[in-house]
Formats: C-alpha cells, sequence, structure tokens
C-alpha cells in the first residue's frame, strides 16, 4: 500500500492529549485544520522527550539568530488551548520514528511523526529511506508550526505528562488509586 503522508502547514490545531484515567492514558498527537483531523497514537515517553526537545530546538534557533525570529521565549496566554482531542478520535497509525528541525528560511519548526515499522520488516536500505517522500515509506504526519503555536505545543504536552500519577515519595515509582509495593519498604504496601 502507498505510503500516507498528512501535511499540515500552519494548522488551525496541533495538540498532544490523553484519552483515559491516569496510569491507563493512550496518549495522542492530533492536528487540525479546515475540518480535517489527523490523530496518531504514541507513548508518554515519546511526547515527553518531543515537547522537550521542542524547546530545546526554539531556545537554539533564537539564540543562532540573535532574536531575529519570531519565537517567544514562552507560550503566550491567549493562544494556550487546554481543551479536550477533538471528535471523532480515529487513529490513523501508531508513531515509531519523529523528526523535527528548524527551517531558517521559513522562519518554522517541522515536525514528522512517522508510523512504526516492525522490526521485521527494517533493513538497512528501510532505514535510510525513513525520511525519504517516496511512496514505499511508513505512514507520516507532518507537521509546520510558529515558533509561538509550537511553545504551546510543548507546554501542553509537558503539562498533560506532568499530569500524571503522584510518586512515592520514598521509590519515586508512580502510585496506583489503591497503592502499591514499594521496593524500598521491603514490599509493604504504601
Amino acid at each position: 500500500m502507498p505510503r500516507q503522508v498528512f501535511f499540515y502547514d500552519q494548522p488551525e490545531r496541533f495538540v498532544a492529549g490523553t484519552v483515559g484515567q491516569p496510569g491507563a492514558r493512550a496518549f495522542y498527537l492530533q492536528a487540525s485544520a479546515r475540518g480535517r483531523i489527523t490523530s496518531v497514537l504514541l507513548e508518554k515517553t515519546q511526547v515527553a522527550a518531543l515537547a522537550e526537545r521542542i524547546e530545546e530546538v526554539l531556545d537554539e534557533a533564537l539564540r543562532r539568530s540573535g532574536g531575529d525570529v519570531s519565537i517567544p521565549a514562552a507560550a503566550p496566554q491567549e493562544l494556550l488551548d487546554t481543551a479536550p482531542l477533538d471528535l471523532p478520535l480515529e487513529q490513523e497509525f501508531r508513531v515509531g520514528t519523529m523528526a523535527l528541525a528548524w527551517d531558517s528560511v521559513d522562519g518554522c519548526l517541522v515536525v514528522e511523526a512517522q508510523a512504526l515499522v516492525e522490526a521485521e520488516e527494517e533493513d538497512e536500505d528501510s532505514a535510510a529511506a525513513v525520511f525519504e517522500d517516496d511512496d514505499n515509506g511508513p505512514d507520516m504526519l507532518r507537521v509546520r508550526l510558529s515558533g509561538a503555536m509550537a511553545r504551546v505545543f510543548a507546554k501542553r504536552a509537558l503539562d498533560l505528562v506532568a499530569a500524571g500519577r503522584k510518586p512515592c515519595p520514598f521509590c519515586n515509582l508512580p502510585l496506583d488509586p489503591e497503592g502499591h509495593l514499594c521496593p524500598r519498604a521491603n514490599g509493604y504496601r504504601r
């Protein structure tokens, strides 16, 4: 089947969101524009890594330009998006590989999330072709964001990851609502 590329150039909305209760949440990236919605499933650690890396790339682009690019130092309050994910929530694919880059010509951040490729299908040729735009690669979500929208995405994503289960004060593992067996308390339930 040919590759599908879901492309959004300055979408109306690009957010990370969840479905479910802490401890059993499913994490999504969702882009929407002009009535079109694309949702992709990913892991909590991928959301955290993407948000942290976006902040680093934006800070570096701002530093290298000497302040000549329109990237706010923090997420503008008027652009913050706290609304839930748009419905219908239909997963296009599970994210495997992500990439991002600052496009200095257009002054925007490019985020790419590619579908997970099964390990037995991978070889040296497919690994090299992952980021090529040919018809045989994995499905991909590609989004181009302004500096302000990228900051807003990163803030929401980091807040989302931090809103999970509270950590145990002894072992720092997440606490379940019914408690957990703490390895630092020799198996006594906390």
